[in-house]
């Protein structure tokens, strides 16, 4: 029996998924902040075999507004995007990039949002890959009828944010990085600083220097100072506080809550406090 992957999986597991013709559906989610269009450009120029190309700011995201940079699409419209990639319900899914899953990572979450657990991101993306890349625009895949399942996620809206400010019921955790926490410097949003009483645990800390996540004792080890069911994660616009969320599922810890409005968001109004020094 081919065995499901959860998380994340290896370059050498993938391959042996294609040559069994497991079933698969594999996402490249490469992108870069700024340039909308480079992660098509990349697609084209090469990708894995018979991936699809998942775009950021189009399909893993809805327009940016008063829920910030990338905040999550319309649940219907994500399914209807889903359907028309065609995914099956025995497919596994396999996203990647080339920044260490940190684009992957959001992809991971939403599919896991429909309640597609046999979803994976690609362990050091796709520096990692062996084989030649296909080139060229991905040919359209036949329509499925996929259904949503339980989802296995959990989400929060700025409400939630709001009243926990004063309940304290949940820790928040910043995946930016230290210097954007600390409103030392902020090279995207208009903003500086961080949400009060958030702690700053940057995504970037979740990989080896070889770019592969670290083991799940050191991940575990990492997020010992938060209970993984009352902490919610955030970033910037949602996509790399995912990067924590995957770091800590693979670590064998409780889901936590993702902030999808992240700190682009949390600034579209002024009047939600701000922290720029914490302890």
């Amino acid at each position: 029996m081919t065995e499901t992957h959860t998380t994340v999986i290896s370059a050498e597991a993938l391959e042996t998924m294609l040559d069994a013709s497991t079933p698969l559906r594999i996402f490249d989610c490469r992108a870069r902040l700024g340039d909308p269009d480079q992660g098509r450009v990349l697609f084209a120029e090469g990708h894995i075999q018979g991936a699809i190309h998942a775009d950021l700011d189009t399909d893993l995201a809805g327009p940016p507004g008063d829920q910030g940079r990338h905040p999550l699409p319309n649940f219907d419209a994500w399914l209807t995007q889903v359907q028309q990639w065609g995914l099956q319900d025995q497919e596994q899914v396999v996203l990647y990039d080339d920044m260490g899953g940190q684009m992957a990572a959001r992809g991971w979450w939403m599919f896991r949002w429909l309640g597609h657990e046999a979803t994976a991101v690609l362990d050091g993306g796709l520096p990692r890959w062996q084989r030649p890349l296909e080139s060229g625009v991905a040919k359209t895949p036949s329509p499925s009828d996929f259904q949503p399942k339980q989802t296995l996620t959990r989400l929060w809206q700025v409400g939630d944010v709001e009243q926990n400010l004063s309940e304290s019921t949940h820790q928040l955790v910043d995946a930016r990085s230290v210097e954007r926490w600390r409103g030392e410097q902020e090279p995207i949003d208009p903003v500086a600083g961080h949400i009060p009483k958030a702690l700053c645990l940057p995504s970037t800390g979740n990989l080896a220097p070889s770019g592969l996540f670290r083991s799940a004792e050191d991940l575990r080890e990492r997020f010992a100072d938060v209970s993984s069911t009352n902490t919610v994660c955030y970033c910037g616009s949602g996509v790399t506080a995912t990067h924590n969320i995957l770091a800590m599922r693979h670590a064998g810890l409780a889901e936590p809550v993702l902030y999808a409005d992240s700190w682009s968001g949390w600034i579209t109004d002024s009047s939600r406090p701000i922290a720029q020094t914490d302890h």
